[in-house]
């Protein structure tokens, strides 16, 4: 995977995080607060710490969902392994991560697994 690419993906998103977190800082005071302590932090210990706990629980599901899907995509790519599908290990297209930037399987693998959940 380019590394220009994967420095794209990792602006976009880090840009749709603090869009999550910006909406839910609008939402409370005690948020805004809680949230300059996670964003003065180590990305590490935000991802475990703050993040895990208390804003999740604050959030929608929707967004809680969508955080978690953005920090490990953030963690892949701090590991080396964004772009690559966690179950065959194959090259997920750019498009695909152009499309949605935290996905995790490969179209094949993805529409196996949703089978296999139906």
């Amino acid at each position: 995977m380019e590394n220009d690419f994967v420095e794209k993906m990792k602006k976009e998103l880090t840009d749709q995080k603090k869009t999550i977190l910006e909406s839910l800082a609008e939402q409370s005071d005690d948020m805004k607060s809680l949230i300059k302590t996670v964003e003065s932090g180590d990305e590490a210990d935000v991802a475990s710490d703050a993040i895990d706990r208390t804003l999740l629980n604050a959030l929608g599901s929707q967004d809680a969902r969508n955080l978690q899907l953005i920090e490990s995509a953030l963690d892949r790519i701090r590991q080396g392994k964004y772009g690559y599908c966690v179950k065959c290990g194959n090259d997920i297209p750019c498009e695909r991560l152009e499309a949605i930037p935290w996905a995790l399987m490969c179209v094949r693998c993805t529409e196996e697994e949703e089978r296999r959940n139906r």
